[in-house]
């Protein structure tokens, strides 16, 4: 894979969901490699950690219009006439709990930012990217291949963040614009912790009924998701697979990061869903409660 090591700063790179974890690290490696990289986060006191050279720290909730006509302003009247070479859809949340039990305003909030946010700000940001030639680069999951138990919000918004990708790189492809998929799998990253968190809370609002059926799944899966993340690749090293799709000459249309994600993209293509079933159930029961 052919990668640029430098580059004079005549580059804008917006990275969405910079406050930590990947978009973070991605805004560290892109600022070291040359490019301005317009960092968005969503608080002043994230602004200021991530605030370095060449790295601008910028508000940005990706569900608020307003923030992202601020960001489209910004980029169009970029007093150095700065090439916008790229738009990293990284931000997003990840809530996770029974089918039955997500209360449907989570099931929306999470396509809000994992989904309809990242549509948002590509829509805002594409006149742009098409006059410059620009790169799309949707940070997906493996999620968006597999659907673990308790995953189906997170999983349904990667799913749909996958397909959009999909129509979008076939749109742009004649107007020669990349779209670029990036399929993480364990990562240790605060986006984790924060969604052990959001599944604790979750899971203590249960019925009884609902907590008989699902409270020992609810921990196995907590227990697999912070045994991922402990094993999983840092951030940093994700961010060198992101920024290298970017700067290669000829991107694949999609790329898995670490081993795990790349063994189940694999699974998922070449095996039977029941076989598939059958092998997440014998993995999540080595975390059930004794």
């Amino acid at each position: 894979m052919s990668t640029q090591t430098s580059l004079p700063v005549r580059e804008i790179v917006v990275v969405t969901g910079a406050s930590t974890g990947i978009g973070a690290a991605t805004a560290r490696e892109l600022a070291k490699r040359g490019f301005h990289v317009l960092a968005g986060v969503r608080r002043d006191v994230d602004a200021a950690a991530i605030r370095a050279p060449n790295i601008e720290p910028v508000l940005l909730d990706v569900t608020s219009e307003p923030e992202i006509g601020a960001l489209a302003k910004r980029l169009s009247e970029d007093p150095e006439r700065r090439v916008l070479r790229a738009l990293i859809n990284n931000a997003g949340i990840a809530i996770n709990a029974p089918v039955e039990v997500l209360p449907l305003s989570e099931w929306r909030r999470q396509f809000d930012v994992n989904f309809f946010g990242q549509v948002a700000v590509t829509q805002a940001l594409l006149p742009l990217l098409i006059r410059h030639r620009g790169t799309v680069v949707n940070i997906s999951s493996v999620g968006g291949k597999v659907a673990l138990p308790t995953y189906g919000a997170y999983a349904g918004s990667k799913f749909a963040l996958e397909g959009v990708s999909d129509a979008l790189r076939r749109e742009l492809a004649p107007l020669g614009v990349k779209v670029i998929v990036i399929e993480p799998g364990g990562v240790k990253t605060e986006m984790t912790g924060r969604g052990i968190v959001t599944a604790e809370r979750i899971t203590s609002k249960m019925s009884d009924e609902q907590r008989g059926r699902y409270a020992a799944l609810m921990q196995a899966i907590i227990s697999q998701a912070e045994t991922f993340t402990r094993k999983g690749m840092s951030a940093e090293d994700a961010a060198k697979v992101i920024v290298n799709a970017l700067t290669s000459k000829r991107p694949r249309t999609r790329y898995t990061v670490g081993r795990d994600a790349a063994i189940f993209v694999r699974l998922a293509r070449w095996i039977s869903d029941r076989m598939l079933d059958g092998l997440v159930a014998r993995d999540i029961k080595n975390y059930l409660p004794a």
